[in-house]
């Protein structure tokens, strides 16, 4: 097995829980984050459930504590106030003193903040100051400013893969030598751009998520922002820091079949996989829990299923579970709360529920895990798949 990149920190925001402890108790006691939606005023709000934080935008000013005249979107804003938190859990306090990176993933940049103004840009000059945080790499810039990190700072956009390539492309950046730590992750925010585009294409449920059951309807949308500090092994030494994970296998693959679906028979689900089972060192049968991508969606779970039995066989896909149930499906900022989940069921020793579940489909002998499970995990695969094509797969082993 390789020995993999260090985590040494993490810190999130979710419709489940501000804080890793809160998301981990809401996982615990199946306490989903899935509402109707009250912070965007849109004719869908008694349609469709979503996963949205239930702080306003004036509420996260507060918390952050930022000037009246800012220009700062809900996205920035949530992800400033994750990768803050995963600074302090990694115990930095000199940001600055080794090499130092920030790999942040968006899809909607500042759209949230852009889209509310549209109308207003030429009568109200109060607001014009958003259009410049519209761009996606505004976001990363404002996290890199409130950390104080003057180092390497770019930023992910490939749809629903961003922050596991975000993850990545920093453990390559550490085991090449590049940076001696890497803050990584996405962030999120809600709003009419991604509501109507996904009504447009068919695929949101109106009522709660059900991955991999027969009669899954569609997607719940959701808002989020995760981070975790990836360290050198000379790093962790030098410091004696306490090791959370390791980041031990990752891989991207192309599904090229189609804008927004996933071949049939998961063809880029599985390269990607196969894939980072290589730069783990191990073997299919050493994964103990696998955090599936989970969308509900036809197409995904069928893509995705399929590809885990050509990986693992029928009879031999390990405990599997999706946690979007929980938190809605939160586009870039997925494989990083995602990720953080699969440390804590490292740490903790359990599968988490795949909530709502109840008939397995017809194409394939798969049943998620229904109900906490209590049992060792040494290593845990985390899947996801963007539009385009873009298919990650991320490992995450137990430190030795």
């Amino acid at each position: 097995m390789s020995i993999g990149v260090a985590i040494t920190g993490m810190g999130i925001i979710s419709s489940i829980g501000n804080s890793v402890e809160e998301n981990y108790s809401a996982l615990l006691n199946s306490h989903a984050g899935i509402t109707t939606i009250e912070n965007i005023a849109t004719v869908h709000a008694d349609v469709i459930k979503v996963g949205e934080i239930k702080k306003t935008n004036q509420e996260l000013i507060d918390e952050l504590q930022l000037a009246k005249d800012n220009n700062f979107s809900r996205t920035a804003m949530l992800g400033t106030i994750a990768a803050k938190q995963a600074v302090k859990n990694a115990g930095i306090t000199s940001i600055n003193e080794y090499r130092t990176g920030l790999i942040s993933a968006t899809s909607v940049g500042g759209m949230d903040m852009t889209e509310r103004y549209y109308h207003e840009y030429f009568e109200n000059p109060n607001v014009v100051k958003y259009i410049s945080s519209h761009n996606a790499g505004d976001n990363t810039n404002k996290i890199a400013a409130e950390l104080g990190l003057i180092g390497m700072i770019t930023t992910i956009s490939t749809a629903c893969s961003s922050s596991a390539n975000a993850i990545m492309l920093g453990a390559r950046m550490i085991k090449s030598g590049k940076l001696d730590r890497v803050i990584v992750g996405g962030t999120d925010a809600m709003s009419k751009f991604t509501i109507n585009g996904f009504k447009t294409l068919m695929i949101l449920s109106d009522g709660y998520n059900k991955p991999f059951d027969n009669d899954r309807k569609g997607l719940n949308l959701g808002e989020a922002a995760a981070f975790l500090v990836l360290e050198s092994e000379e790093l962790v030494k030098k410091e004696n820091k306490k090791v959370l994970a390791r980041v031990s296998g990752y891989a991207n693959a192309n599904d090229a079949f189609h804008q927004t679906a996933s071949s049939e028979n998961g063809d880029g689900a599985f390269l990607a996989m196969k894939k980072a089972f290589k730069i783990a060192q191990l073997q299919p049968n050493q994964i103990d829990y696998v955090n599936v991508h989970g969308t509900a969606t036809p197409n995904n779970d069928l893509s995705e299923g399929r590809a885990m039995v050509r990986l693992f066989g029928e009879n031999k896909v390990p405990d599997f579970s999706s946690t979007k149930p929980f938190t809605g499906h939160t586009l870039a900022a997925a494989a990083a709360i995602e990720a953080v989940y699969s440390v804590l069921a490292i740490q903790n020793n359990v599968v988490f529920p795949n909530l709502n579940f109840e008939s397995p489909m017809e194409e394939f002998n798969l049943i998620p895990q229904r109900t906490l499970k209590h049992a060792t995990i040494e290593h845990v695969l985390s899947n996801s798949f963007g539009f385009g094509g873009n298919c990650s797969t991320l490992i995450f082993s137990k430190s030795e």
